[in-house]
């Protein structure tokens, strides 16, 4: 018998790629299934980006490259921040990383370890608590409501950080609700963590350039008080459709971002040479299939959130950002899980439960609009169905 580590069995997973599964299964033996489960843009990666990571292959750019990324890129990042945000990063903070998660996984393993507790959004990305739980951390839930319109309240947040606290994750806008939180409760929570300055921030902002009605995001690297302590995660993947890249970033403060870069050089060594060529002409090149595509989602969103407030049974409070609805289907008389799987099964429409976003998420589900908004009015009129045959059955 194989002795595994015992946090192997504190493992978690994340659920959409289950339910992408069993959805190209049924696909494969004939079933239509729409799928409104999978986190990822449906637009191709902008053609000059795609065209600068082949010129980079011609180019013989074929080998490793620093841990940390190239430093053309990591300088523009630091151009792209100040640029979006009027902040001065320095490009040898910018940790260059195989995808977002390498980022998560990196700070929680900094800070985790038993005896010691992380604070993370509940719903929220399945990997903040499958993480903390594997480092052996206390994994601290904050409840993200819909009352709230699934932003953090700043008090509630602050009153559950104690003495074992080492790491405050916060996700705004938010997988896997779409909620955006208030700035004036970011700037409760920067002025009530001057009360407690050993207690380190990672800024999940992977959707932070996907905003709806006007709104600008207030990143948390704009408050110089917290400098010293916060890791702002970003990338590529949702901004500029570049998920199967593997692309992302940190702001890491500098003795950290030695650590970060340590990190990678025992995990992946660096990340590919062309890819970052590519991630490169994303940042400095030509916006407009990146507005194109935000404009597409923003008409979607404003379908899907009223199609599905339509519903018997089903409400959905508006999304300000990213490209996730949450509707509460608690009034449906099932499990979230149970949702999930009649819609799959019964209807054709993938979905993701709400509980594969922590126990808060029970009498939700996840929609995501990154999908074409014929695909998404068949998969409503299909739910509106499903929900018809379950009242007659």
């Amino acid at each position: 018998m194989l002795q595994l580590a015992s946090g192997m069995s504190r493992l978690g997973t994340e659920s959409a790629f289950e339910v992408l599964a069993r959805a190209n299964a049924l696909a494969a033996a004939g079933k239509s299934i729409i799928n409104l489960g999978i986190g990822q843009p449906d637009f191709k990666t902008p053609a000059h980006i795609v065209e600068a990571a082949i010129k980079a292959l011609k180019d013989g750019h074929h080998g490793y490259t620093p841990a940390n990324g190239i430093p053309q890129l990591r300088e523009a990042v630091s151009a792209d921040l100040h640029r979006r945000h009027g902040v001065t990063v320095d490009p040898a903070q910018v940790v260059v990383v195989p995808g977002g998660k390498v980022t998560m996984f990196f700070a929680i393993l900094m800070f985790g370890e038993p005896g010691a507790e992380i604070i993370y959004p509940n719903p929220g990305f399945p990997i903040y608590e499958s993480a903390i739980n594997f480092t052996g951390a206390k994994a601290v839930p904050l409840p993200l409501l819909e009352k709230n319109g699934f932003g953090f309240s700043a008090d509630d947040l602050l009153s559950r950080i104690t003495d074992k606290t080492r790491l405050i994750i916060i996700n705004s806008p938010a997988n896997p609700t779409g909620g955006v939180t208030a700035d004036a409760e970011v700037e409760k929570l920067v002025k009530g963590l001057e009360k407690w300055p050993n207690v380190a921030i990672m800024s999940d902002e992977i959707y932070s350039e996907i905003l709806y009605e006007g709104r600008k995001h207030l990143s948390l690297l704009r408050y110089e008080q917290l400098r010293d302590r916060l890791i702002m995660l970003d990338g590529w993947s949702k901004t500029y459709a570049m998920t199967g890249w593997r692309m992302g970033y940190a702001v890491w403060p500098g003795k950290l971002a030695e650590l970060a870069t340590r990190l990678a050089i025992n995990c992946h060594s660096c990340v590919n040479a062309s890819a970052q060529y590519a991630g490169i002409a994303a940042l400095t090149g030509p916006k407009d299939d990146v507005a194109k595509m935000c404009k597409a989602f923003d008409e979607r969103r404003r379908f899907v959130v009223d199609a599905l407030n339509k519903l018997p049974g089903v409400s959905c409070v508006d999304a300000l950002g990213a490209f996730y609805v949450f509707p509460n289907v608690s009034k449906l008389g099932m499990s979230s899980k149970q949702v999930e799987t009649g819609l799959l099964n019964d209807a054709g429409i993938a979905t993701i439960a709400g509980t594969s976003f922590g126990s808060h998420g029970e009498g939700y589900i996840r929609v995501s609009y990154a999908n074409s908004l014929e695909n998404i009015a068949e998969a409503m009129r299909r739910f509106g169905d499903w929900l018809a045959q379950r009242k007659a059955a």
